[in-house]
């Protein structure tokens, strides 16, 4: 079998290069190709573009770029032509992909989509795109079943592929002393600070993370530099604090950490299932404007976090826009810090696993992929 994948940013890199080796498994002589980056090229895909060279975040760039937007999705329906694929996978990355979804299964190809947008949040209106031009959907996040069936979508809920990525580095679960000798850190109780991937969380929430620094000099800060972005990105703003910066080595920064201040986003269910107590925080150009804005958008859902979505309650804080302030953050970090706060936490992070079932989402989607190909 011939296999297109397209993943356009770091998570889904790792989710498809995670497929890409179950895959093989099941049917040693397929063949992969596709959009991601380096980790679906180690696990054998034939890279057509990375993709840092095609993901523009934000409405300025995707503007100011789009004539490129438009030859990459060419690009992209041309190679599909000419390869000529048994089944194309698509990774999240919804604006571009969901175009390609269209395009393909006008031209008679079979359609999986990975990791579906998550339209029960917003653009609920590309429901219909997604039902009409996919012949299967595999999601990873138990609530998601429901509703995209309901929508009249064929769905199957294939498990999380982050516990699959935390398994895998629980088991070679680094000794703190060797950590903190690696990383020049200074053995002091640890504070995670995890600003996000994308250029402009980075600039909007750093800045107020490392603003509570200095309230707490018993504890030392360490930021998680997302794969993609350069050093010089957080050097604009930890230049004069005593805050380290530490790449490629997420997962167990926050496995020595105390406590964690997270973007929205996935990284906040990775750090509920390590165990690390956290405050969430989203923030945006606009102030209560965009707030409003925001949650009329958003009105549909109640919370922002991956950990709060899944349990239908207010797990772990979230601080949103405006309220996403130093004096809030403050006051939030300390009552990570006390215990009885921290028990509650751990017994929601339990209920969390407990719904998210086991580990083997990619083992279960490749068997799936592999069987509707049958």
């Amino acid at each position: 079998m011939k296999y297109y994948i397209i993943a356009g940013e770091a998570s889904g890199d790792l989710h498809a290069s995670n497929l890409i080796r179950n895959l093989k498994k099941l049917d040693p002589t397929a063949t992969f190709r596709g959009w991601g980056g380096d980790l679906m090229q180690e696990a054998g895909g034939e890279l057509v573009k990375h993709y840092k060279e095609a993901a523009f975040m934000g409405y300025w760039k995707v503007i100011k770029n789009l004539l490129s937007i438009i030859k990459n999705i060419k690009l992209c329906q041309q190679d599909i032509l000419r390869w000529n694929p048994d089944t194309i996978i698509l990774v999240d990355y919804p604006g571009f992909n969901l175009k390609i979804a269209k395009f393909a299964k006008k031209r008679g190809f079979r359609v999986v989509y990975y990791i579906p947008p998550k339209l029960w949040a917003w653009k609920k209106g590309r429901l219909k795109t997604l039902k009409k031009y996919t012949d299967s959907i595999l999601s990873i996040l138990p609530f998601e079943e429901e509703f995209f069936r309901n929508n009249g979508c064929k769905v199957r809920y294939v498990g999380n592929p982050t516990l699959d990525s935390l398994e895998a580095t629980l088991r070679r679960d680094q000794a703190r002393e060797e950590f903190i000798t690696q990383h020049n850190l200074s053995g002091k109780p640890i504070i995670a600070l995890l600003p996000g991937s994308r250029t402009q969380e980075i600039r909007m929430l750093l800045p107020v993370m490392l603003s509570i620094t200095e309230f707490f000099p018993d504890y030392e800060f360490v930021v998680s530099g997302a794969p993609g972005q350069d050093k010089e990105l957080y050097d604009t703003y930890l230049k004069g604090k005593n805050v380290k910066l530490i790449f490629n080595n997420t997962y167990q920064l926050l496995l020595h950490s105390q406590a964690a201040i997270v973007a929205s986003g996935t990284a906040t269910l990775e750090t509920a299932l390590i165990g690390v107590p956290q405050v969430v925080c989203y923030k945006m150009g606009g102030g209560y404007l965009t707030y409003g804005i925001g949650r009329l958008i958003l009105k549909s859902i109640k919370y922002i976090s991956l950990v709060n979505l899944i349990l239908d309650a207010p797990a772990v804080t979230e601080l949103i826009q405006q309220y996403c302030s130093t004096k809030n953050l403050k006051t939030e970090v300390e009552k990570l810090l006390i215990d009885e706060n921290r028990q509650a936490i751990f017994e929601n992070y339990q209920k969390l696993r407990a719904a998210l079932g086991q580990t083997g989402a990619s083992e279960r989607a490749a068997r799936i992929i592999t069987a509707q190909n049958a």
